[in-house]
């Protein structure tokens, strides 16, 4: 049982801006001054997009084709990777310590290293700069799977609040019921969506998200141009460097479904509102979807949130003696 004293209202903030793409410590300053802008319109809990640090590579196709790479694909890859940042590590110490000196909660998209591998990862800082937790991408969309790893459930990550609990679903994701549903199930009341979704189709699923899961949902996507990445990379969309590849479309949505903040189109912008966090418990008076409608006589779910790690086939057998190789990294799926 959590022991934070629980607030009534919350002031919270959505940064809707664009990353400076593989450039890690140009993205963290560019965080580090957005956190402070949020803050001081009030904000003590800020949502980033999705991939802030160090970038979403919307555009790029790495050479890939079925069956073949090239090398100048390859060369993009290392740059991508050698641009992802380790969690924890320098760059979210400095994240850390912006949380502390605004006091707040700050929930951010990052691509996390380990070892050759990239994830899409949301990290989640509480006010006295401490990271409370992750969430890696369980499922990345379509040509995402060869650039970023499969998170597992157990980042399936909620944080305690004087808000309530903070959880975090990245894009596509929210496309996943059974997903939606662990987290529901976890009493999440500031629902984050980072994406990388700017499609009118958004923000009627962000409404649909809150009404189901009867919680506010704050979602931030970039707006990204063209000329944003670095030259050595190839984009393949759009006709000029002013080209826009993300237009954003942030939002605050209540838990009734009403759009409070947002969206805001084509532009770098901050969305505030002030929330009334007693419209969740008002909100389900007529729907509980993890509660008393959820009918578990005839509906349940199981969800597995333990660490998954690869099993490593390799073994060595001298004389008597049989060993292990070192245990390997974790899956991407």
């Amino acid at each position: 049982m959590s022991s934070i004293e629980k607030e009534s209202t919350a002031r919270v903030a959505v940064v809707q801006a664009g990353s400076i793409p593989f450039d890690a410590d140009a993205c963290i300053d560019k965080a580090v001054r957005l956190i402070g802008e949020a803050a001081a319109g009030g904000a003590k809990v800020i949502v980033f997009p999705e991939a802030f640090i160090t970038g979403y590579p919307k555009g790029l196709d790495y050479g890939l084709v079925i069956g073949a790479r090239d090398p100048a694909g390859r060369e993009e890859f290392r740059i991508y990777l050698d641009s992802a940042i380790e969690v924890p590590g320098p760059q979210t110490q400095r994240l850390g310590e912006a949380a502390a000196t605004h006091g707040a909660y700050v929930v951010i998209g990052v691509i996390e290293r380990e070892l050759g591998t990239c994830y899409c990862t949301v990290l989640f800082f509480g006010p006295g700069g401490k990271l409370l937790g992750k969430h890696r991408k369980l499922m990345p969309t379509a040509l995402e799977r060869m650039i970023w790893g499969f998170g597992d459930g157990s980042t399936l990550t909620t944080v305690d609040s004087p808000y309530g609990r903070i959880g975090s679903v990245i894009c596509w994701e929210n496309y996943m019921p059974m997903l939606r549903m662990a987290m529901y199930s976890k009493n999440v009341a500031l629902y984050c969506a980072p994406t990388a979704d700017d499609r009118d189709t958004w923000i009627p699923s962000m409404q649909h998200v809150a009404l189901e899961g009867r919680c506010f949902v704050l979602t931030a996507c970039q707006v990204l141009r063209k000329g944003d990445f670095p030259a050595s990379v190839r984009v393949r969309l759009g006709d000029s460097p002013d080209s826009i590849l993300m237009r954003g479309g942030s939002a605050i949505v209540s838990p009734l479904g009403k759009v409070l903040a947002g969206p805001v189109f084509g532009a770098e912008a901050i969305l505030h509102a002030t929330l009334d966090l007693h419209d969740i418990g008002r909100g389900k008076f007529d729907f509980d979807v993890a509660g008393h409608y959820s009918r578990p006589d005839i509906f349940q779910l199981q969800v597995n949130e333990s660490p998954q790690q690869a099993v490593n086939p390799v073994r060595t057998t001298k004389g008597s003696d049989e060993t292990a190789a070192p245990p390997a990294a974790r899956v991407r799926s």
